[in-house]
Parts: C-alpha cells; sequence; structure tokens
C-alpha cells in the first residue's frame, strides 16, 4: 500500500508500506493494504508505518487527517 502523508507546504513522505498504526479519536487504529476504504480525523500523538523491508518507522502528529482508499493511505497533516 502507499502512504503518502501531505503538509500545507509540499509531500513529507510517499512510500511503499505493510502497515499503518495511528491515533483517531476512539483510539489506535491499524490500517493493512487489503483494509476496506476508511476516514479519520487523527489525534495528536504518533503515527508509525513499517516497510517492506521490516523497518518500523515511528512520526510525532499534531492534528489531521487520514484516508485509506483502495491501495493508497494517505495522511493530510
Amino acid at each position: 500500500m502507499n502512504l503518502k502523508i501531505l503538509l500545507p507546504f509540499g509531500v513529507f513522505l510517499d512510500e511503499d508500506v505493510v502497515k499503518v498504526i495511528a491515533e483517531g479519536g476512539n483510539g489506535y487504529f491499524c490500517l493493512l493494504p487489503r483494509h476496506i476504504d476508511f476516514v479519520s480525523a487523527l489525534a495528536p500523538g504518533i503515527l508509525s508505518y513499517s516497510t517492506e523491508s521490516g523497518e518500523e518507522v515511528f512520526l510525532a502528529i499534531d492534528e489531521g487527517v487520514l484516508v485509506k482508499y483502495g491501495e493508497n493511505a494517505v495522511s493530510y497533516t
């Protein structure tokens, strides 16, 4: 699945990933490539993702929206 993180001034990240974990208003959730389409407001906290090579990456976020559609996951922060 392709994860794209967009900031007001440009694209922060555009990478193929196998898993995304983020925190919404109701707690943490996990997105996998075959997950149904999904939209969530993001709470301030940690967004993590796993790359195809097995690396885990952690990012601190203030707020935003995460949209999963098809093979794409886009975070607008």
